[in-house]
């Protein structure tokens, strides 16, 4: 049975990969005639949906012909690499897509190289080449290079390439003709990607590359089965490659899952090469390997690379804490971090040493350890966070730093500006490359130099800039990067903030809250171009005398504030302030909130 095939869509973020998901579901026959069609119908959950990113890998699988594919649609952003790793152990192919104007980006060579690593085939995909300003020919010059500097073998030069557009549903095997339908691209998987092994005789074994979790069945191991068969209710053991030591873990199949186009079909048994999930086995994590009882044998897994990042989950303990919390304890905090780190590889979280309600969280990126606090504050949980801060390394007796490599697509004119920032921030300048009217330029810079600096770019490049950054490797420590040059407004006492109070510190920067806003001693309410920090009393009240009434008061020429989002929050943090998360509010403060000991702190450490 050659019925069969298991490939990973794989690209850089926003080239597409969902998208064209979709449009294999729908022409495969998934949805009925009647049936409402959902947009980007694989990114199921709502902050997915909302940045229009695929945050974890999905399972699906479609019918063509006679042949099943399973299809897995990964994340596209550097952050969730680890995502990206093991889902390539589940597939015999990749469908490799780029954007027709943006071309390969630094995410695009990461996959790409996991992705020959494992000695996959490659279909080379060029997307979105309906967008007016594509340069299709250009885009498939720099996909070979790619290869090539990623030591393809002569099979994996020799890819084929496609050309879509997955928001019209079309496909075609030359540049300059438009496609009527996904055929060539269903006729591509078929031709090109191998059928799994199909050892059915031998002894159930599968890596497990993917955990769901459900409140009522626990963790859900996903994985592709490698050889033998599997049956309901069958006794396995549990074993891993990388602790050779533990006895096998005895458990039972309790149910067995096949997916079928957007469900789980519940199975009574499955055979070698298909992707399946399967429940019953407590304490399972990504990377052990599932055998039938009696012939534990772990397959060798990747380790996931180590996190670069991280950041302190604390308790709240401000003057506001508890009051819009529904999970406010650190026993609470502790356990859902805990489960959290059941779902992503990447992550690590470890208690701070002489502190109980303190937790060390590391990850892959910002974006990652951002996505993790605002999933938690919609389910109700309230925290403080430190900034973000690198993990550094000794190699050969050398304090070493995360380095990242940062593609810069920006208009010509802004060029000045990025290089003489990135410089700054000590990066290290490699190539630039003319596209059109744009320049594409390239970077290593040290990811603490990153810090901060993608809301400024935005800023410098009038919103047309596109930054994209991966891990590169660590190199020695550059030196000291200066963080921020701004100073924070602080309110000086506890209260509700009025317009007169705001009127007055307006002068000073620019304000965060409005008038009516809750406030308390040393949280900060806005932002000031001074390099020191400045105590403003947002909650003063204009005297009233018999010559001023307060109806005077409707002179006051307020500016709007500036409304920060969670990213922007965390990028805006100097290492004495914290970010008071909650369900309804998000709070920058100085970690020390009483004046006079942070002034004390402060010259103690001058």
């Amino acid at each position: 049975m050659d019925k069969l095939r298991n490939i990973a869509i794989i690209a850089h973020v926003d080239h597409g990969k969902t998208t064209l998901v979709d449009e294999m579901l729908k022409q495969s026959g998934v949805y009925r005639e009647n049936q409402e069609i959902v947009e980007r119908v694989m990114d199921s959950n709502d902050l997915e949906r909302e940045r229009g990113i695929t945050i974890m890998a999905k399972n699906t699988a479609v019918w063509y012909g006679d042949t099943k594919i399973n299809i897995v649609d990964t994340p596209g952003h550097a952050d969730f690499g680890g995502e990206v790793e093991r889902v390539l152990k589940m597939v015999n192919g990749v469908i490799l897509l780029v954007d027709a104007a943006e071309g390969p980006m630094p995410q695009t060579r990461f996959v790409l190289s996991r992705a020959l690593e494992l000695g996959h085939r490659v279909i080379v995909v060029v997307n979105k080449i309906d967008r007016p300003d594509q340069r299709i020919h250009e885009v498939i010059d720099e996909v070979l290079e790619l290869l090539i500097d990623l030591n393809a073998t002569d099979e994996q030069l020799d890819s084929p390439m496609l050309f879509c557009s997955g928001r019209n549903g079309t496909a075609s095997y030359s540049p300059d003709v438009v496609g009527i339908d996904l055929k060539p691209l269903f006729e591509t998987i078929l031709e090109y990607i191998p059928a799994p092994d199909m050892n059915e005789d031998a002894p159930f074994q599968m890596l497990v590359s993917s955990i769901d979790y459900n409140e009522y069945v626990g963790r859900i191991a996903i994985g592709r089965i490698e050889r033998g068969v599997i049956k309901q209710n069958q006794e396995i053991e549990v074993c891993n490659f990388h602790r050779p030591e533990d006895i096998p873990l005895k458990a039972k199949a309790v149910s067995l899952y096949q997916f079928d186009g957007l469900s789980r079909v519940p199975v009574t048994e499955a055979g070698a090469g298909n992707i399946i999930a399967m429940s019953g086995i407590g304490e399972v994590t990504i990377g052990d390997t599932i055998c039938a009882r009696g012939f534990a044998e772990p397959i060798e897994f990747v380790k996931i690379g180590a996190p670069t990042l991280e950041m302190t989950f604390s308790v709240n303990d401000s003057p506001f804490a508890g009051k819009e919390g529904k999970f406010v304890t650190s026993r609470q905090i502790r356990d859902r971090l805990t489960r959290e780190t059941m779902k992503d590889v990447s992550l690590r979280v470890t208690d701070v040493e002489n502190s109980t309600d303190s937790f060390n969280v590391a990850g892959r990126g910002e974006m990652s350890l951002s996505i993790l606090i605002e999933t938690m504050r919609r389910e109700g949980y309230e925290f403080q966070v430190s900034p973000p801060r690198v993990l550094y390394r000794e190699i050969d007796g050398k304090l070493c730093e995360p380095v990242e490599r940062v593609v810069v697509d920006v208009p010509q004119e802004y060029m000045g500006s990025v290089m003489e920032k990135l410089g700054a921030r000590k990066g290290e300048f490699l190539q630039m490359t003319p596209v059109g009217s744009r320049m594409k330029l390239e970077f290593l810079v040290p990811s603490r130099g990153l810090f901060g600096y993608r809301n400024e770019f935005l800023t410098d490049t009038k919103g047309e800039g596109i930054l994209a950054s991966v891990f590169e490797n660590y190199q020695p420590f550059k030196g000291d990067i200066a963080r921020r040059t701004t100073g924070s407004l602080i309110a000086h006492e506890t209260g509700e903030a009025v317009a007169y109070g705001i009127w007055n510190a307006q002068e000073r920067g620019a304000m965060f809250i409005t008038p009516g806003t809750k406030v308390y001693g040393g949280m900060i309410v806005g932002v000031t171009q001074k390099s020191d920090d400045v105590p403003v009393n947002v909650c003063r009240t204009k005297h009233l005398t018999n010559t001023r009434a307060s109806g005077s008061d409707e002179a006051l020429r307020l500016v709007p504030p500036r409304q920060l989002s969670l990213e922007q929050c965390l990028e805006f943090l100097a290492d004495d302030e914290l970010l008071e998360v909650t369900p309804k509010s998000l709070r920058l403060r100085k970690s020390i909130l009483d004046h006079s000991l942070r002034m004390k702190t402060l010259m103690r450490n001058r």
